[in-house]
């Protein structure tokens, strides 16, 4: 989803624009040198950053202006107007910022800023810790560190991971890689140079197996032990596995990690046909990046219409048309018996040719170490609104934690990558002493060949869904809501929609 860094074009910002050109709260693109440039202005002040997104290459100008904040189109990331600091995840890597001046009625970009260090935020309570923890190797593992790093923190942080590459962008695995239209190196999320230069003792194929919480100390699998002032928890899911017959063959594959996807892709390299069981966000991603490939897909499912449960009976038919546009067949309101080396066995008692299937049947949260260390469960490691466990220096974030939702009123448990990250943001600042709540609306993406779906906000259950505009058009927006009230908001190319639902909802909870 990169965009094209061709030759940068619109006015040439050096020689300036006249004023009347950008009005009030406007946005223009133009060059400057060999950058795209985003001028923005907000009542005299004019503000010149990057013009694409850092995560995936959004067009800011498509964005949404809110305070001195602009917000990518695409999937939320949110940047400081004044500084060019990535705000918010999913994006990690600043925007240039550009010196602006204004006079005799025209606005002239100048130099490129050099990047001022990141200052700590003020408000630290307590004993700054020496040693920090975190066991997990994902999203919000990954942000953790990464925002430990940003605030400056100078003691040691080891981070400890059971996978076998360092954090990866997890929902290209599912999308793009392995479609086959985006190459490798778009799927770390940082480069391991990244974690020796920011002295991150990234632990790989390492297996904390116990919490000690008496003595603060993690219990490796090998024996070894790993002493911490604070820790955090950011295990995530794990998939679901089967359990019928022919689950363990080895041409049965489920996708979590790099090394999962690698494995479907070099199966897919000489298949023709695949099963993939569950209609879920993962199973249709699956299915959809398999098409790509020119895979013949079943996909067999209990339920009536895919997704309806998170997105509701008009958006699940929809999908499954489009699905079903591109050559998917489905077998629904029906369960795979038994899997053998070429087919797969259905409850209703037919069968599938299968070269091999790939099982997104749920995943569930990985609760051990917090289960053993004594920690409160609550379908989940149950959190306050700092992401606090019941234990104290004890934090969780991530599919793992179930947290005081203040737009639903809900404590609630979500497993979104954008989340993910945006909680191990949160929680590396109360890790720090600052006393932080966790306030951000659940937003996730999903990918189905060209149809992007944003949803921004969190509807376990609603009684009315208010459609505006047309679903089979691809052009929609669908508000989920309970007495009256949006809770969540559903998007098809209503992406400044989106992103205006997300910034009522933050306002909403602030008041």
């Amino acid at each position: 989803m990169a965009q094209d860094q061709s030759k940068p074009t619109g006015p040439d910002l050096r020689q300036g624009i006249a004023h009347a050109d950008l009005p009030d709260g406007g946005k223009l693109v133009g060059r400057c040198g060999d950058d795209q440039v985003l001028l923005v202005r907000r009542g005299t002040e004019v503000f010149a950053v990057g013009a694409t997104c850092t995560h995936y290459g959004g067009p800011l100008v498509d964005g949404l202006v809110a305070d001195d904040t602009v917000r990518c189109p695409w999937h939320h990331a949110c940047f400081d107007l004044r500084t060019g600091e990535a705000l918010r995840a999913p994006a990690f890597n600043p925007l240039g910022s550009w010196a602006v001046e204004q006079r005799d009625g025209r606005i002239f970009v100048g130099e490129r800023l050099k990047r001022a260090t990141s200052k700590p935020r003020s408000g630290g309570l307590g004993q700054t810790p020496e040693k920090l923890v975190i066991a997990g190797g994902g999203a919000a593992g990954f942000a953790a560190a990464e925002m430990l790093r940003r605030e400056q923190f100078q003691g040691s942080i080891v981070m400890l991971s059971d996978d076998q590459t360092p954090p990866v962008d997890r929902p290209n695995l599912s999308k793009d890689y392995l479609a086959g239209k985006a190459p490798e190196d778009w799927i770390p999320l940082r480069g391991e140079k990244f974690y020796s230069k920011n002295n991150i003792d990234l632990r790989l194929k390492t297996e904390a197996v116990h919490v000690d919480a008496r003595s603060r100390q993690v219990v490796l699998a090998d024996g070894g032990r790993i002493p911490y002032d604070r820790l955090l928890l950011a295990t995530g899911a794990e998939p679901v596995r089967l359990t019928i017959p022919g689950a363990d063959l080895p041409h049965v594959h489920t996708l979590r990690s790099f090394a999962d996807c690698k494995a479907i892709i070099e199966q897919a390299a000489t298949a023709g046909r695949a099963v993939v069981l569950g209609a879920s966000f993962i199973g249709l991603e699956v299915a959809a990046a398999l098409r790509a490939r020119n895979i013949e897909v079943h996909v067999v499912a209990p339920e009536k219409r895919p997704m309806e449960r998170v997105l509701g009976p008009q958006m699940g038919d929809f999908i499954r048309a489009l699905h079903e546009e591109h050559g998917v067949v489905f077998h629904l309101e029906d369960t795979a018996s038994s899997i053998e080396a070429k087919k797969v066995n259905l409850s209703s008692g037919g069968a599938l040719a299968a070269d091999f299937v790939v099982a997104g049947v749920g995943v569930r949260p990985r609760t051990r170490l917090a289960e053993a260390a004594g920690l409160t469960i609550d379908r989940g490691i149950a959190v306050n609104a700092f992401l606090e466990t019941s234990e104290p220096e004890i934090f969780a974030a991530g599919d793992i934690a179930r947290w005081p939702d203040p737009h639903s009123g809900e404590n609630i448990r979500v497993e979104h990558w954008t989340v993910a990250e945006r909680q191990g943001q949160t929680a590396a600042l109360n890790m720090l002493g600052h006393r932080e709540k966790f306030v951000a609306v659940p937003f996730f993406w999903s990918q189905h060949y060209d149809v992007p779906i944003n949803y921004v906000g969190h509807a376990r259950q609603w009684d009315e869904i208010a459609v505006d505009g047309d679903i089979a058009a691809k052009d929609c927006l669908l508000r989920f809501k309970r007495k009256g009230r949006t809770l969540a908001v559903a998007s098809i190319f209503r992406d400044i929609e989106s992103l205006k639902a997300e910034v009522e909802m933050e306002r909403q909870m602030a008041t």
